[in-house]
């Protein structure tokens, strides 16, 4: 992707700024704020979202309205590196609801996992209950979250 980024001018990364923002904003809004009429960045919104910057558009939902105020960070060791291993672990995290975030990583853990919790006990009930039984976990380590400082969505544009 960083090769293409080479193809972006400053309203391509305007719009992409302002939409990782807020990805409601109007196209009228996003042309008043970038100074270009709406219909050219309407062009360009289309073929940003053609060529793949732009994925697609999402609500951020509130983790505290939902009763989902615990958030933990947990490594997660496997039994073996494999493939296979690797692939049911994936295959059963992304179908797990707790874990809103799953990354394969290189170092002292195998998974970084991001999930979030009503409770405690409800993470303990996902801990013992669910998540060490998926396919090839030997251990983890869990990181209790007590104030999220900063939270982005999308990379750095």
């Amino acid at each position: 992707m960083a090769e293409k980024n080479t193809n972006l001018d400053q309203y391509d990364l305007q719009i992409l700024r302002l939409l990782n923002r807020d990805g409601r904003m109007s196209v009228t809004h996003l042309s008043e704020e970038i100074a270009l009429s709406a219909n050219a960045t309407s062009e360009r919104l289309r073929r940003l979202q053609r060529d793949g910057y732009i994925e697609g558009f999402h609500a951020k939902l509130s983790a505290e309205a939902l009763g989902q105020t615990l958030t933990c960070f947990v490594e997660v060791k496997l039994e073996r590196v494999s493939e296979d291993v690797f692939d049911a672990f994936s295959k059963a995290a992304r179908l797990s609801d707790e874990i809103e975030e799953c990354y394969l990583t290189a170092g002292g853990f195998d998974y970084l996992l991001k999930t979030r919790h009503a409770s405690m006990q409800a993470f303990r009930e996902f801990l013992t209950g669910r998540l060490l039984r998926l396919p090839g976990v030997r251990e983890t380590r869990t990181f209790t979250v007590m104030e999220a400082v900063k939270e982005s969505f999308g990379p750095k544009v």
